[in-house]
């Protein structure tokens, strides 16, 4: 496939949300909120994962998961993909690899993903005409509509994870409310917003997976200074190796054979600032493209790596 189509389905079906009321689950239990309202972004549901023999009587640690239509039933995704939530992280705990946890999948905006996943802080570090032109950037194929219509709400986003949906969870389930056990997951753009939620709050967050991380922010690879703006604000937003762990991959196929090069500047980052192998994993996926079922394959690594006992 050429990789302008891969690049033009990707942009434009990627958030489709499904309809399907019921999903057919391996283990566990999802109960939906519709709708959800927002003051910050635009209301969406919201998927919560309750594991077989969840207990109120317990205290159970919390995966944020973006891109939450994608997480648990193939047949309800827009690509017939799914991460396999459900399997992976029931199999996790009944082998008693990781700690009690739910997980709260929220359903991305469809229209709106990109510029609600998109880092908004490390516009600063680009020039008033990279930034004018990264604005007017259009995606590839299709309606040529702009990527980033009215620029990033990336902060608005984060604002409303924070300040609304896990004052929610926290209230409404037995959770463990504090920054060791609560934890943030996506692929993709949705690798980016991982990286900068737990960048931009490292008093909530204890832990980011970041799988096929996007870091050329749109689909250039040439004359492309959005790399270099989110690589400056990790530098200089990297929370204490102390008390936080990384996770990030990339596969070789697709569109993951962008990444390489820019997961390696931001590794350099990391070791310099005293991450170790206790704290960070990078991997490669040789041959995994950038799809669900890729990102299923290995959800298993991340997730022990963030929640082991």
């Amino acid at each position: 496939m050429r990789i302008s189509k891969l690049l033009s389905i990707w942009i434009f079906l990627s958030g489709f949300a499904s309809t399907a009321q019921t999903l057919q689950l391996t283990t566990g239990t999802v109960k939906r909120f519709e709708n959800f309202h927002s003051r910050f972004v635009d209301a969406r549901n919201i998927d919560v994962w309750l594991p077989n023999g969840y207990d109120t009587i317990k205290q159970y640690a919390v995966l944020y998961m973006h891109d939450g239509q994608m997480l648990f039933d193939s047949a309800a995704t827009w690509n017939k993909q799914e991460w396999g939530v459900d399997e992976v992280i029931g199999k996790l705990l009944a082998e008693k690899k990781i700690r009690n946890c739910i997980v709260v999948g929220i359903w991305n905006n469809g229209q709106y993903r990109h510029i609600e996943y998109f880092p908004q802080k490390p516009l600063e570090f680009l020039t008033p005409a990279e930034k004018t032109e990264l604005l007017d950037t259009t995606a590839i194929g299709g309606e040529k509509k702009r990527l980033l219509t009215g620029g990033p709400v990336s902060d608005n986003y984060l604002n409303f994870l924070v300040r609304e949906l896990k004052p929610f969870i926290d209230s409404s389930f037995s959770t463990l409310k504090d920054q060791r056990n609560t934890f943030i997951a996506g692929s993709s753009m949705g690798g980016l917003i991982s990286m900068y939620a737990i960048c931009e709050y490292p008093g909530v967050f204890g832990g980011a997976a970041c799988l096929s991380t996007h870091w050329p922010g749109t689909f250039k690879t040439v004359d492309n200074p959005v790399p270099g703006a989110f690589l400056s604000y990790l530098k200089d937003h990297l929370p204490s190796p102390k008390n936080h762990k990384f996770y990030f991959d990339y596969g070789t196929e697709t569109l993951d054979a962008m990444y390489k090069p820019y997961q390696q500047q931001a590794d350099a980052i990391m070791k310099a600032k005293g991450y170790t192998s206790k704290n960070w994993i990078t991997r490669e996926f040789p041959g995994e493209n950038h799809s669900e079922k890729a990102w299923r394959k290995r959800l298993e690594i991340p997730v022990a790596f963030l929640l082991n006992e």
